[in-house]
């Protein structure tokens, strides 16, 4: 790349407003600078973000409303001969998915700067739902406006197998390959993570407000067979206060610790067994709890399984299923093996390989200014 060693990340928010992609964007452009001493300028695709002008070093400009001529203006005053690399999900940056502003405002800046290029993630694609649901009736005009983002990228990759492999049907082979990155952790990385046999016999819940409030409610019995199979002593629940929680599960104490510091959440998962998580697993490589877990060697335990697995994830093998571990005889070893697998699994994706990544793509493309 050249000397400036620069871009520009669009992003739909940034901390402290709480942002799974914003959260993503955020560590990436830590890991850039920190490897490759790559600096990223954001640019926030929401008007009613409130926070500083930079955070942690990196400037920070926000969208002055949603519109086409927003967008160019903006990437005017931030000089935009940098390359851009747009985190694109498509619900966080219009109500209802469908950011046509953003989308027009960045074709018609290439279409004004021959020089601009353009680097996107697809966190997302489309939503789907019920007739009822305005996701049903929308979902053409997101795939719709998924096309002219694919048109008018320069490079693109996903989160997703299948996500890839329908932008593949978008592009003409115009991208003859199209890498899938599964998210990373935002909490945190263990390189060398203890053994199940040194750490506490603790069980994980993390997640937002609707993803533990589903534990709950739905597989009190799978939490409850998980818990007896491990011997499990404390649950430990990590995420926004909950409306209710229960105080046991299967006579072990549950502790709310309410929302933590990524480093405190490390910490944690660093001595805990196992993680349990309510997650599709046909989605897990989206999932950064998942992630979390893999990344710190806990034991993955799902709630579900998935009929059609994707990113090369096994049940039994990369995370455990708690209705195969319903007898009394603890099987430790193998245990150990998915933890290790999992966390094996990671390491392929994990946040210095995807900076490492997307820094060729962009070097590939000799995109930063001299």
């Amino acid at each position: 790349m050249g000397t400036s060693q620069s871009i520009i990340s669009i992003v739909p928010r940034l901390p402290p407003t709480v942002d799974g992609v914003g959260d993503y964007a955020f560590n990436l452009a830590r890991q850039l600078h920190l490897d490759y001493g790559l600096d990223t300028h954001f640019l926030i695709g929401d008007p009613d973000w409130v926070g500083n002008e930079a955070l942690e070093g990196f400037q920070i400009t926000k969208i002055v409303d949603r519109s086409a001529a927003s967008v160019c203006l903006q990437l005017a005053q931030i000089n935009s001969v940098k390359p851009i690399l747009l985190h694109y999900v498509g619900y966080g940056y219009a109500k209802r998915g469908c950011p046509s502003w953003l989308i027009d405002g960045l074709r018609a800046w290439k279409h004004q700067d021959q020089k601009a290029n353009l680097v996107t993630i697809f966190h997302e694609i489309s939503a789907s739902g019920p007739i009822w649901t305005s996701a049903f009736w929308l979902s053409a005009l997101q795939k719709d406006l998924v096309k002219h983002l694919v048109r008018a990228s320069d490079r693109i990759l996903t989160s997703k197998r299948s996500y890839a492999e329908l932008l593949q049907s978008y592009t003409s082979e115009r991208f003859t390959t199209i890498p899938t990155l599964p998210v990373f952790s935002t909490v945190g990385e263990l390189r060398n993570p203890s053994t199940l046999s040194e750490r506490a016999h603790r069980l994980v819940i993390f997640g937002g407000h609707s993803k533990r409030t589903k534990v709950y409610k739905n597989f009190s019995e799978q939490l409850h067979q998980i818990c007896r199979y491990l011997d499990i002593q404390q649950i430990l629940d990590i995420g926004p206060p909950l409306d209710s929680i229960p105080t046991s599960i299967a006579k072990v104490p549950i502790a709310a610790t309410g929302c933590l510091t990524s480093e405190e959440i490390s910490a944690i998962l660093s001595e805990s067994i196992a993680g349990f998580f309510s997650y599709n697993p046909a989605f897990l490589g989206k999932s950064t709890i998942f992630a979390a877990y893999c990344a710190h060697g806990v034991v993955p335990i799902s709630a579900m399984v998935a009929d059609d697995p994707e990113e090369g994830l096994q049940p039994g093998q990369h995370y455990a299923l708690p209705d195969q571990y319903n007898t009394e005889k603890k099987d430790m070893a193998l245990m150990q093996a998915i933890a290790d697998n999992a966390y094996n699994w990671y390491q392929t994706h994990s946040l210095s390989a995807q900076a490492k990544t997307y820094y060729m793509l962009l070097s590939d493309l000799e995109l930063a200014q001299p």
